[in-house]
C-alpha cells in the first residue's frame, strides 16, 4: 500500500513538473528564413486590371515581391482585378487575411485604396504610380518612377534608328502617368532627329491586345517604323503587328525583348519591381515610412533602358544614350513630363 502511495505521490509530480516546464516554454514561431521567435512578415498586393500576367507593369510587381519572398522570409500573395469593380473586395480581402503591409499597383485604385486606408488607420498600405500630396494618409505610402526619363532615352533610339522619318506612341488611357511616357519619348525624338515626326494614338484600354495590333497596323501602312507603347497588355497588340510587319517596336515597364527578339529593340523600364522589393525590405526592417511619397528615377535606378537594347541599338546610338543618360542624372537636362513642359522645352 505504502509502495502503491508512493508511486501516486511520484506521478503526481512528474505531472506538475510537466506543467511547469510547459507554462515557462515559449512556444516557437516560424519566421524569416526559419527564425524561431521572428513574426513572419505578410505583404500582399492588388493588381491593376491587365492582370499578373500581363507582361509588363503588374508582372513586374509580382516579381519584385516574390524576389522579396524568397531572399527575406516574407509571405506574399495577390489578388487579381479584372475591372475596377475588384478593387475595393480584392484590397477587403488582404485585410481579412491579416497582411501586414498591402500594396495596390496602378493609380487607378488610388480613390478605393485611399478609403480602405482611412477606414483601417492600423493597417499599412503602399500604392504604385500615385501621390496623394497634402492628402496622404499617415498608413500610406505613396511610389511614383519618373517614367519620363527612360522613354526620352529611348525616344533618343527611335529617333536615331527610324528610316522614314516617323516614329509612333500607343498609350493606354489618358492621364498624368502615362502622359510622362509619350511627352519624354516625344523630347527624345526630336532631340535625336528633329526632322522625325511622332504619331500618337491612345487605345483607351490596358487590357485590348487586339485594339493595340490594329492601333499599330495603322500606324505601319503609313510610314511609322517604330512604335512604342506605354499601354500594359494592350502593347502586346503592337508586338504582335510588329512581328507580322517586320517592323520595330519598343517595350514598356519590363524588358519586352523575349516577346519578339528580332522586333523589340529596346523598352523603358520602369522598375516596379525594385520599388516593391526595397520598400518591403524596408518594412521589414522597421523603415517604412508611411504619409510621405518616394520616388524613383535614373539616379534612383527606377528607370532605365533594357539590358538587351546592345542587340540591335549600334553602339554610336548606345553612347549617345549613355552621354544624355549621365546629364539627367547630373541635373543638366531636365526631361518634361507634360505638355507644357514639352512645350516649354521645344522653345
Amino acid at each position: 500500500m505504502a509502495m502503491k502511495k508512493k508511486l501516486i505521490s511520484l506521478a503526481l509530480a512528474a505531472t506538475m513538473l510537466g506543467t511547469m516546464l510547459v507554462g515557462c516554454s515559449k512556444p516557437a514561431e516560424e519566421g524569416a528564413g526559419g527564425t524561431q521567435g521572428e513574426k513572419v512578415i505578410k505583404v500582399g498586393m492588388v493588381t491593376d486590371v491587365g492582370g499578373i500576367n500581363d507582361q509588363s507593369f503588374n508582372q513586374s510587381a509580382w516579381e519584385g515581391l516574390k524576389r522579396a519572398e524568397k531572399d527575406l522570409g516574407i509571405k506574399a500573395v495577390y489578388r487579381e482585378s479584372k475591372q475596377d469593380a475588384d478593387y475595393v473586395p480584392n484590397i477587403e480581402s488582404l485585410i481579412d487575411e491579416e497582411n501586414d503591409l498591402i500594396w495596390g499597383i496602378g493609380y487607378k485604385m488610388a480613390k478605393d485604396l485611399k478609403a480602405q486606408a482611412e477606414a483601417y488607420p492600423d493597417k499599412n498600405f503602399a500604392i504604385i504610380d500615385y501621390d496623394y500630396g497634402k492628402e496622404t494618409p499617415k498608413n500610406v505610402l505613396g511610389v511614383t518612377f519618373k517614367a519620363e526619363e527612360s522613354s526620352y532615352l529611348v525616344g533618343l533610339i527611335a529617333g536615331k534608328m527610324t528610316k522614314t522619318n516617323k516614329v509612333g506612341f500607343i498609350g493606354g488611357m489618358k492621364g498624368p502617368i502615362i502622359e510622362s511616357f509619350e511627352y519624354g519619348f516625344r523630347a527624345g525624338v526630336k532631340e535625336a532627329n528633329p526632322n522625325a515626326q511622332v504619331t500618337v494614338q491612345y487605345a483607351n484600354s490596358f487590357t485590348d491586345q487586339a485594339k493595340g495590333k490594329a492601333i499599330a497596323k495603322g500606324m505601319y501602312s503609313n510610314g511609322v517604323d517604330i512604335i512604342f507603347h506605354a499601354a500594359g497588355d494592350t502593347g502586346r497588340g503592337l508586338i504582335e503587328a510588329a512581328k507580322e510587319e517586320n517592323k520595330y517596336a519598343i517595350g514598356v515597364d519590363r524588358d519586352q525583348n523575349y516577346l519578339a527578339p528580332e522586333n523589340v529593340i529596346t523598352s523603358a523600364m520602369k522598375r516596379v519591381d525594385n520599388a516593391l522589393y526595397d520598400i518591403t525590405k524596408q518594412f521589414k526592417e522597421g523603415n517604412f515610412k508611411p504619409g510621405t511619397t518616394v520616388t524613383y528615377g535614373l539616379a534612383e535606378g527606377g528607370v532605365d533602358i533594357a539590358p538587351t537594347t546592345d542587340k540591335h541599338v549600334p553602339k554610336d546610338v548606345l553612347d549617345l544614350v549613355n552621354s544624355y543618360k549621365e546629364k539627367i542624372i547630373k541635373g543638366d537636362i531636365k526631361v518634361p513630363a507634360t505638355k507644357e513642359e514639352f512645350d516649354a522645352m521645344m522653345k
